[in-house]
Formats: structure tokens, C-alpha cells, sequence
């Protein structure tokens, strides 16, 4: 069957409420939409492909992705880190302020994109053939980034200038802020709710939404309201509100519908449902899979349906999928030796569009107890070779150098495809690893970023507890896919190709299991445990060994089932989610919501940001509690034409209004 796509080339419509023009659709550039738009067909299809194209200015946008990554337990900035990304970490490199926090990058784009979907909502009807499950689209659109928003900055405006939940057709000025429940018991669960109901199993086109997609996020947003009410460790909220329910159901009774909604969608899932390994999950070229629910497209196949130009330098504008670069270190300075003295430095790891090398940036790096902790199995649990891209081998044939060996580690002699740096798997040998001072040994021209040698070994070697701001592993997970390279590097300093996952089946487990710790009523074969040994089993399977690129036929399911606690915490949950979708930026979004934020990032060790230097400090992290809640841009204080009071009282405590 010939594969049918959202037309991304259209952009979203222009958003009518406090900001200027983001992005208008490409054939009718308008400065207001007037209801009768959406009461045509054109305008409805329109107006929800634009609610698709939406995402790709959210989910592989590089400063917003530092803000879910940068400051928790996975990441913190690295050496090559502008204040972009330094102040997110809170740990003295600077303020978070309404003008620093690139959570900004969310604010427009999802009031555009609520704006867009309460037209259709309200007006598409009017066409006369389109069905609900149309509408429905929209509904759970304006629900998602409602969601994203009352997460991220508390209460929001559910009247955008014409009434609550209304479509608004000319910018406004004035915005009042409703609390917390009002958003979600208004806004986010009846549209959710809706399209539930009216969602298709199988979505109208690749990639759309349906019942299992809504479903996750009704259970998403249930799970973090009933936090929100609970409020275990006093966190305030703003506006200030009682943190009680509209319609007097409590903590235990949102917990209870997050189990019962995420089950449903597990028992009923449609076509979706877990793929067999992690491996695949994350492998390039398989990203439309079956778990995959929701992502920001992209396709090497045409620049028109990609979003962005495909064999060009894009950088880091708003609609390219460019996250990974910010988490991959400058591996093109590793140096092997051209003569067998060590000298005649030669780049052996050449800037190559391949998944487990592509665009280094050097914005984040991961800390240390990603790898002593979290990732602490690498032998059972297929995960960390999944996520990481931890041995870089030679490729310097294809960058035009025609040397059949080069001097590596103890001037051994290496080939293309042999391991030139690897990053051991625990401390075993730490104590007989020799580092260089700086980048080199000294009197050769290697190992150029200050990795170690041990005896007998020809590649360079870094312990994990060596890792620091400058050199580290890369995320092999979300890396770099393309199918042009022939035999040469291909286009590394392209925007990705590839699709950015958004919202993936084994999350519902995750909801589920979350949900009954927090004292759900489990049905029988899924406790907490039961769920996560699903998940469990799965991380047991391998199919291929990154490390050693080999094939690996290996099932440690029964192992993995049997290491699981007999009782499951909130942190050891914390922990698999984190081993489950490292990097993807649901990190940020996950301690907030558990209130876990200060007790798991508070500290964290790290090396240096030069070569050479391989001793971790610890650093802390002054986490208070308002920022949970990230500021309000600047930019839409700024266009309130309201008295300097209210702009103070607009703003969410602890930030500062400029």
C-alpha cells in the first residue's frame, strides 16, 4: 500500500495571541482567520496538517531540548556550552531568568497551534463532510500542547481574546492566567475524553493520531494532576490556588483513572505494541515502527515533506530535527599517528553522517552516574548499548587519507573499522589506565583529547569515571540516519533526516506501573512489577552489540525479570524510565512531576572541561522550589498593555520581571 504523509511543507497558522508571525501558512500568508476558513474543507485539512508540522518546532529543537535534559541527573553542559545552555544546569554558571530560559521556544508555537485547533474544533462542522474523527485531531492537539504548557509554566490562559477555549481572530493584549485544575478539568481532559471517543484505532494518515495516542496522554496528564494535588513535597503553584480538585475527587482518584486508561490502552492497542528489541527501537531506518504513537517527521525522501532543506546546513533553526548534535562531543580531535613513533598526528575519526557519529556541538554531557549508576548493567540489560555510542572507530579512508594503518594506543597499528577510543564499561582497569597531562603523550601527536592507554591495548581509553565536560559518550539512540553516504561521510553538518519520537507505546506501561505505586488498584497480572518486567524483559533481548559491532543473539529476559525488586519505588521507576528514554527529553518533565527534581539532581559529579583531566568533582545544584515552574518569557510580558504590577503578578514567582 503506497504510504500516505502529512503534508509538512505547510506551515501553522499564525498565532493570534500576544506574539508576532512565527510561521503563516506558505500559499495565504494572512494576518487574521476569519471562522469561514475553517468552515471549508481546504481550511480544515489545512489547519490540522499545521497542527502535525507544529511539532517539529518542539521535539528536535536544540535549545528546548536542553531545557528537559540540561540540570537533571543525565545531563549538564558541556565545555563548548553558550549561556543557553549553562544557566539550565543552576549550578552558578548563571540565572534562569524570563529572558534566559529557552523554554520560551514552546510558548508561541503552542498558543498558535491551540488557536489553530479551537477553530477547527469550533467552526469545521460548518463544512458539512467532515467527520468527527476530523475534529477529533484537533481536540487532542489542543490538548497536547495545553498539557505541555501547564507542565512547564503552571496555569495558562484558556482565553486567548475571545472567551475560554475560543478562537481568537486578532491578537489581544490583555491575558489573564486561570490555575491548574481550570486547565486541565476545562481544557485537557474533555478534549482528551472527545477524542478518545472519536479517534480512529488506525490513523488517517502515517504518523496520525488515534484512540492509543490519546489514550497515553489522558493517562499522562490524570498521573500528573493527580501529583499536582498531592503535592508531597509542598512545591508552590501559581497562580495561587488551593490545590483542590472543581469537582472534589482526589489524588488517589486520578491516580486510579491513570492505571485504568493506561491498561485499557495497553489491552487494546490497536496496531500498536512494543517492538522486540531496544535495538530496533532505535536503530536508523526503523523509526515508523509500531511503538512509535506520535513524532515530528522527517524523510530524506523529499525536502518538501522533511520540513527543511536535506543536504544543507540549517543550524539550529525552528523546524529541523539538530537535538543531537548538542550532546555529541568533538570526536573529529581524536588523533592515531600516521609513523610508528607516534608522530605525524592524523584525524582518524572523521565527521561522518552515520548514527553513531554525525555533528559535534559540545553542548551537554552526560555526568558521571549515567554510567555508574543508572546505566550500572551493561552486560544483561541491552539498553546502555543502545543509547550510547561508546568505541569510535577509524574511518579515515573516507575523509581521502590513504594510509592502510595508522599508530594508535602503544603505537599499535590499527585499520579502518578497529576501535580507536573506547569508553570501558566500568572501573575495573581504572587503576591501569596511564592519561596524558593534556591532549597528548608527551613528544607525539596522540591520542589528541587526552585519553588513556592500558597495556597490550591499541585503542585509547577513557574509565567512566574519567568522563568529563569535553569528551564522553554519544547518544547513539537519537543519532544521525541517512542512506545517501555512498562510500564517503555523506552530509554530517545536515539537519537530521530522520523522524524525532514523541510519545511511544512502552510509555503506557511506565504510567501504569507509576500510577499503582502511588496506590492504584492493580488488576490481576499487572502490579507495578508486572508492567516494568515487561519493559524488562524486552531491555534483556539483543540482536546487535554496538560495542563490538557485531550481531548478538542473546536473550537475558528471565535474568533481567529476576533482578527487579520485589517491591518498586518511585526512584527505582525514576531510574527505569531513565534507562528507557535517556536523552529524549522526558527527563525534566519526569522529576517535576514526582517532585524528585531536588533529591536525584541536587549533585553530580563530573571531570573537567579540558583534555587531560580525568579526576571528577562533585557539583552542586541550587534547585528552589519555584523552579519547578519555568518563567514566563519576556516576550509576552513585554506584550501585555497591562500596569508594571500586573505584569509582576503575570509572572511566575522568583523570576524577576525585566
Amino acid at each position: 500500500m503506497k504510504r500516505k504523509y502529512l503534508n509538512y511543507a505547510t506551515s501553522a497558522l499564525m498565532t493570534l495571541f500576544l506574539v508576532g508571525c512565527s510561521h503563516i501558512l506558505d500559499e495565504e500568508p494572512r494576518s487574521i482567520y476569519e471562522p469561514g476558513f475553517f468552515r471549508t474543507e481546504k481550511g480544515v485539512y489545512g489547519g490540522l496538517t499545521s497542527l502535525y508540522a507544529h511539532l517539529r518546532w518542539i521535539y528536535g529543537q536544540p535549545y528546548y531540548y536542553n531545557t528537559l535534559e540540561t540540570g537533571t541527573d543525565e545531563y549538564t553542559w558541556a565545555q563548548s556550552a553558550d549561556a543557553n545552555f549553562r544557566v539550565m544546569d543552576i549550578s552558578g554558571q548563571g540565572e534562569i531568568t524570563p529572558t534566559s530560559s529557552r523554554s520560551d521556544a514552546i510558548w508561541g508555537i503552542c498558543f498558535s497551534n491551540i488557536n489553530t485547533a479551537s477553530g477547527i474544533i469550533e467552526n469545521a462542522s460548518a463544512a458539512g463532510n467532515i467527520s468527527d474523527a476530523l475534529i477529533a485531531e484537533a481536540r487532542f492537539f489542543r490538548a497536547f500542547d495545553y498539557f505541555l504548557l501547564v507542565q512547564t509554566f503552571g496555569g495558562v490562559p484558556l482565553d486567548l481574546g475571545a472567551g475560554e477555549l475560543k478562537f481568537n481572530t486578532s491578537a489581544s493584549t490583555k491575558s489573564v492566567r486561570n490555575t491548574v485544575p481550570e486547565v486541565y478539568t476545562k481544557g485537557i481532559f474533555p478534549d482528551l475524553l472527545t477524542a478518545i471517543n472519536d479517534l480512529p484505532v488506525v490513523g488517517r494518515v502515517t504518523g496520525g493520531a488515534t484512540k492509543t495516542l490519546a489514550r497515553l496522554y489522558l493517562a499522562k496528564a490524570y498521573l500528573t494532576y493527580a501529583w499536582w494535588l498531592e503535592n508531597p513535597n509542598n512545591i508552590p503553584t501559581y497562580p495561587l490556588t488551593d490545590r483542590v480538585d472543581p469537582d472534589g475527587r482526589n489524588a488517589q482518584y486520578y491516580f486510579q483513572q491513570a492505571y485504568n486508561i493506561a491498561t485499557q490502552a495497553i489491552d487494546d492497542p490497536g496496531p500498536f505494541g512494543l517492538v522486540d528489541t531496544f535495538y530496533d527501537l532505535h536503530v536508523g531506518g526503523n523509526d515508523r515502527n509500531k511503538e512509535m504513537l506520535l513524532y515530528a517527521d522527517h524523510t530524506e525522501a523529499s525536502e518538501f515533506y522533511n520540513g527543511t532543506c536535506i543536504n544543507c546546513f540549517a543550524g539550529t533553526d525552528p523546524g529541523g530535527n539538530a537535538a543531537v548534535w548538542m550532546v555529541t562531543w568533538n570526536y573529529t580531535e581524536i588523533r592515531s599517528a600516521a609513523n610508528p613513533n607516534g608522530t605525524g598526528g592524523v584525524s582518524s575519526v572523521q565527521r561522518e553522517a552515520a548514527q553513531a557519529l554525525g555533528r559535534p556541538w559540545t553542548r551537554m554531557a552526560p555526568t558521571i552516574g549515567v554510567f555508574t549508576n543508572t546505566f550500572a548493567d551493561k552486560t544483561l540489560d541491552s539498553r546502555y548499548d543502545g543509547t550510547f555510542t561508546t568505541v569510535y572507530r577509524g574511518n579515515w579512508p573516507k575523509g581521502g587519507t590513504p594510509n592502510a594503518v595508522l599508530y594508535n594506543a602503544n603505537e599499535l597499528p590499527v585499520s579502518p573499522g578497529d576501535p580507536i577510543l573506547t569508553f570501558l564499561d566500568d572501573e575495573t582497569l581504572a587503576g591501569s589506565i596511564v592519561y596524558p597531562a593534556g591532549a597528548n603523550f608527551p613528544g607525539k601527536n596522540t591520542p589528541g583529547v587526552g585519553a588513556g592507554v592500558l597495556p597490550g591495548r591499541a585503542d585509547f581509553v577513557i574509565s567512566p569515571r574519567g568522563i568529563g565536560r569535553r569528551v564522553y559518550p554519544g547518544l547513539w539512540k537519537i543519532g544521525t540516519y541517512r542512506t545517501d553516504n555512498g562510500t564517503g561521510l555523506g552530509q554530517p553538518n545536515a539537519n537530521l533526516t530522520r523522524p524525532f519520537k514523541a510519545a511511544k507505546f512502552s510509555e503506557l506501561y511506565f504510567v501504569a506501573a507509576e500510577a499503582a505505586i502511588k496506590g492504584a488498584t492493580p488488576v490481576g497480572g499487572k502490579s507495578a512489577r508486572d508492567l516494568i518486567n515487561v519493559i524488562r524483559a524486552r531491555a534483556g533481548k539483543w540482536k546487535f552489540d554496538n560495542k563490538n559491532n557485531v550481531a548478538k543473539i542473546e536473550d537475558n529476559s528471565a535474568a533481567m525479570v529476576a533482578a527487579t525488586p520485589a517491591v518498586i519505588d518511585i526512584n527505582y521507576l525514576l531510574a527505569e524510565r531513565s534507562r528507557e528514554f535517556f536523552g529524549e527529553g522526558y527527563r525534566w518533565l519526569d522529576l517535576v512531576r514526582t517532585q524528585k527534581w531536588t533529591e536525584l539532581a541536587s549533585s553530580y559529579e563530573i571531570c573537567g572541561d579540558q583534555f587531560g583531566n580525568h579526576t571528577p568533582a562533585t557539583i552542586s545544584r541550587n534547585i528552589q522550589p519555584y523552579h519547578y515552574l519555568r518563567p514566563i518569557p519576556q516576550g509576552q510580558i513585554d506584550a501585555l498593555e497591562v500596569s508594571a504590577a500586573e505584569k509582576i503578578t503575570y509572572q511566575n514567582p522568583g523570576y524577576v520581571v525585566e
